[in-house]
């Protein structure tokens, strides 16, 4: 059996209207680069990878302004609706090219605080898993549940087997592309790609990341990354 190798998904065909801002968040500027180069770079420059998809809008502009649209190693292809949507399309392009054994890593265009710690800790954690996993990091609030159509405490949840979901999630590329298909085709909720291989009855790793792997979703989130990875 040959090697498994690596691969790179990013869904990037969101349009992140959060930001207001006529820009998509993943083409935000950030430390004089754009947000999905970040993201991008900070897998590249870790690991090795057999190639790379970014997902795209059918009508993005922005992509040509990117560094990554002139890389050799990462193409793109036209994305989804939704994430899910977008994460599979990437993954067909791939089909043929990519072993059903082999790993994908499937990334946030627009969580450019990865550190590489996190990332080599997934990818050996994972590497002999017959499924793969994510990156995680314990819930740290107390959480409240109110009532359907109120706002009034029912209860109190208890955390002390909550995670926060990050990523990159990376999973076997026959394993997840199935588990998408299905979950799309039967209409079922896919909010992330662990939750999709979750209802395909696998059960996907948790490996502890650190909780500044944050994700842009508005403009205060801008200076924060800022901050973070002054400190990297």
């Amino acid at each position: 059996m040959t090697t498994p190798r690596l691969w790179l998904v990013i869904p990037a065909a969101g349009s992140g209207q959060r930001m207001h801002s006529s820009r998509p968040k993943q083409y935000q500027s950030l430390r004089g680069n754009l947000i999905l180069d970040l993201a991008i770079s900070r897998i590249t420059a870790t690991v090795t990878l057999a190639g790379c998809v970014v997902a795209i809008r059918p009508d993005d502009p922005w992509w040509g302004e990117t560094r990554a649209s002139k890389d050799d190693r990462i193409t793109c292809c036209t994305g989804g609706r939704e994430r899910a949507d977008s994460v599979l399309a990437g993954l067909q392009s791939l089909q043929a090219r990519a072993e059903e054994n082999d790993w994908v890593l499937v990334h946030d265009a627009a969580r450019p605080c990865l550190h590489p710690d996190d990332l080599n800790r997934l990818v050996s954690r994972l590497s002999d898993h017959g499924v793969g996993g994510l990156l995680a990091t314990p819930v740290a609030d107390t959480l409240k549940k109110t009532g359907a159509g109120t706002l009034d405490v029912q209860e109190t949840v208890d955390r002390s087997h909550l995670w926060r979901a990050l990523t990159p999630q990376m999973f076997r590329y026959g394993i997840l592309k199935t588990a998408l298909q299905a979950a799309l085709s039967a209409g079922r909720p896919v909010t992330d790609e662990a939750s999709a291989v979750e209802q395909s009855g696998y059960f996907p790793c948790i490996v502890e990341g650190r909780p500044d792997n944050i994700k842009i979703t508005v403009p205060a989130d801008l200076a924060l990354a800022d901050f973070l990875l002054s400190r990297f």
